[in-house]
């Protein structure tokens, strides 16, 4: 259960993703096209999920040519889309943090008290894991308010301007404090963390981590004293594991100074921080073995028909390489080599140098001398922009596909709280001279309106698959919706198409219109449960 770190990278392995320089050369076995792809999908990452081409050519040092092709590759896996000229990164690509995530098994154990914490506190509650002398957050439970104060799960921020850093720091060899002084030299700006804001002020090369990191490991706990930006203030336990001692993970409470300053977050909230965290650890000593659920089947096949398809478009190599990251998830937080390629369907030669390149790049770790495990950057493949994604996001490049492929404006909708209304959070419009025109946000009557009828029917007829509303709000509107589904089988939204009758008749909407829908919904509902394993989705 504890987190897997990243180690400082021996000779002839790359420099990690906080510190800046020169990367070491890759091993004679990596594989090219795969280093690429990687550095493709961190700098979209680093973008906020969007970037044109141009700009990845620029950012990586990469032939435009190159770009395109790895670009294609990524959308024919679902990683991203094109929107226009730009590439967007998709919700699939969470699969990949997932997979770590499932791995290390602290969010699904630790996520439920700490949520539970926050409510309690009506502070926002964070867990952070450490990778290499930075940290990662792997949940956030966070308050709804004007000045939100929490950062998206997977972002890295050095441990130096975080109360989870000098905790970690505590466990730090001196070759890991050797490594972070030539970080600090090289970027004392911390360039490498473009999640953080640049330093409030001029930071001298220890500026007081060492003497912080000697306080934490007497008190077993630390602050953030507005060390990320002014007003900013946190308090740090860490949660460690019961079988080893070490540190699995940091909870974290974190205000602004209008409501707490730092010693006022030690005296006052401190406390309840320690008895949630011995509660954790009692979760962790409690916690039944891991069962190994099927890894993803198929994948080499997938490989190789897509590049049978595309051609010189598609990266078969990037592609099997990507897949390896998915072979690892909960009950498989260690894999051999073998294992590995029994999961994925790949050859043991093709398994072996995705995993050598890897390990180059610091994305799997040598869990013992035969196992791998994934390292907490694999997060940082796509995961942090779309951690705070909502249901209309998700659903908005669905409904434009489903709206060209019918011709008729497509919406989404919700109930309201009184389940008397719904709410339209998302649509998009038919190119017809008369069309439906519904903006978001409006509110219409539940019972008069296919997707009320949809999401009014779940709670008595959870099989109920489709309704029709004809001229019922509106003569001459038509209209047909089908539910959306989370990852529990709860019907929480309901999408649907409209038309004017003289277009289509109730036959026509259900023999022409419905099979699309449903498609359609179950796109939505795969993304949506790619986002929602270990993220919180809002549906409006």
């Amino acid at each position: 259960m504890s987190a897997t770190r990243t180690p400082a990278p021996p000779p002839g392995a790359a420099a990690p993703a906080s510190s800046p320089g020169a990367a070491a050369p890759a091993p004679a076995e990596a594989v090219t096209p795969l280093i690429r792809g990687i550095a493709v999908l961190r700098r979209l990452t680093d973008a906020g999920g969007t970037a044109s081409p141009s700009e990845l050519e620029r950012s990586t040092g990469l032939a435009r040519s190159t770009v395109d092709r790895i670009v294609a590759t990524l959308a024919r896996m679902g990683y991203v889309r094109h929107d226009g000229r730009d590439a967007v990164l998709a919700p699939r690509v969470m699969e990949l943090g997932n997979a770590y995530l499932a791995a290390l098994r602290l969010p699904a154990l630790l996520a439920s008290p700490a949520d539970a914490l926050a409510d309690e506190l009506d502070e926002s509650v964070s867990l952070a894991v450490a990778d290499g002398d930075g940290i990662r957050f792997i949940h956030q439970a966070t308050r709804r308010r004007a000045m939100s104060l929490s950062f998206r799960i997977g972002d890295l921020l050095p441990a130096e301007r975080t109360a989870p850093g000098p905790l970690f720091a505590t466990e730090w060899t001196d070759e890991e404090w050797r490594s972070w002084h030539a970080r600090r030299t090289a970027d004392p700006d911390g360039r490498a963390f473009p999640a953080v804001p640049p330093p409030p002020r001029a930071l001298s090369d220890d500026d007081g981590f060492a003497r912080r990191t000697a306080l934490a490991a007497d008190e077993g706990c630390a602050l953030d004293d507005q060390l990320i930006e002014p007003g900013l203030v946190a308090v740090s336990v860490p949660v460690r594991d019961p079988r080893t001692g070490r540190i699995a993970c940091v909870a974290s409470v974190v205000s602004h100074t209008s409501r707490h300053t730092a010693e006022d977050l030690r005296a006052a909230l401190l406390p309840r921080l320690r008895t949630a965290v011995a509660a954790m650890e009692d979760d962790l000593r409690g916690a039944p073995a891991a069962e190994s659920g099927p890894p993803p089947a198929g994948l080499a096949g997938w490989t190789g028909a897509s590049k049978q398809e595309l051609g010189r478009e598609f990266v078969e190599s990037l592609a099997r390489g990507l897949t390896v990251l998915t072979a690892f998830g909960e009950g498989r937080a260690e894999l051999t080599l073998t294992e590995v390629a029994k999961a994925t369907g790949l050859a043991r030669a093709t398994a072996r140098r995705a995993l050598i390149t890897y390990q180059h790049l610091g994305l799997v770790t040598p869990a013992t001398p035969r196992a791998f495990a994934l390292t907490p950057r694999v997060l940082a493949l796509g995961f942090p922009p779309l951690s705070r994604t909502s249901l209309p996001r998700i659903a908005a490049p669905h409904l434009a596909a489903l709206a060209d492929d019918v011709r008729e404006t497509t919406s989404l909708a919700v109930l309201t709280e009184s389940r008397e209304e719904i709410q339209y959070t998302a649509r998009a419009a038919a190119s017809h001279v008369m069309s439906v025109d519904v903006g978001v946000g409006t509110r219409l009557p539940a019972h008069a309106t296919s997707m009320g009828r949809v999401l009014l029917a779940a709670p008595t007829d959870p099989a109920s698959s489709y309704a029709l509303a004809d001229e019922e709000l509106e003569q001459g509107v038509r209209a047909i919706a089908v539910p959306i589904h989370d990852r529990a089988g709860r019907t929480v939204a309901a999408l649907n198409a409209a038309t004017h009758v003289a277009r289509r008749t109730v036959e026509e909407c259900v023999r022409d219109v419905l099979p699309a829908l449903r498609s359609t919904a179950s796109r939505i509902e795969a993304d949506l449960h790619t986002a929602a394993r270990f993220t919180h989705v809002p549906l409006t």
